[in-house]
């Protein structure tokens, strides 16, 4: 195996008026929080969306460790559906102090091109605004920020920067070049 240099962008949003919102595409399309949380459904997600850019570091958790992450108190997981159908999703995270992190977004192959994308981190960056409204004593956010890197799709750092998020930190590093785990040999459609 051969390392490669992969760059991480992190950016954030400061106030809910640096949201940007994109517009909605038409038909058949509804984003709704997963309010059970499912290990098996949040591992179909994760697997489906990042099997292609390399999402590899939820793969080996257990039923029990994928449940007790979603059983944290404040992580949601928001859902975009194309015609009744899966399409991708947006994880939220809150931290300590207001902050919230998008920790995973993304589309599933067969479902970009499609003006998907932005709708959905759109949809995903107000409820990380107003994820203290769902939660109880959660503290009212002060700061949404994610990160994406050079093994994202091409159109990630296009999308984040055209919703209002600013770069606040870059890091290059080192990684062990790995094949992408699938889905399955075919399954992406050009």
């Amino acid at each position: 195996m051969t390392n490669i240099p992969v760059t991480t962008w992190s950016l954030e949003q400061t106030d809910p008026s640096d949201l940007l919102p994109a517009i909605a595409p038409d038909g058949d399309v509804r984003i709704a929080r997963s309010e059970v949380p499912s290990p098996e459904f949040s591992r179909y997600l994760y697997a489906s969306v990042g099997g292609d850019i390399l999402w590899i570091d939820r793969l080996h958790w257990t039923f029990a460790q994928w449940q007790e992450h979603l059983d944290r108190p404040g992580v949601e997981t928001w859902v975009v559906y194309d015609r009744g159908t899966p399409a991708g999703y947006v994880e939220l995270e809150p931290q300590d102090d207001g902050v919230v992190e998008i920790v995973y977004f993304g589309l599933i192959p067969a479902f970009r091109g499609r003006r998907l994308g932005g709708h959905l981190l759109s949809y995903g960056a107000a409820r990380a605004w107003d994820l203290a409204d769902r939660w109880p004593g959660r503290a009212p956010t002060k700061r949404v920020w994610l990160h994406t890197c050079s093994l994202d799709g091409v159109h990630a750092m296009d999308n984040y920067q055209r919703r209002g998020f600013k770069l606040f930190d870059t890091q290059v590093e080192e990684v062990t070049q790995a094949p992408t785990p699938g889905p399955w040999p075919g399954a992406y459609r050009a």
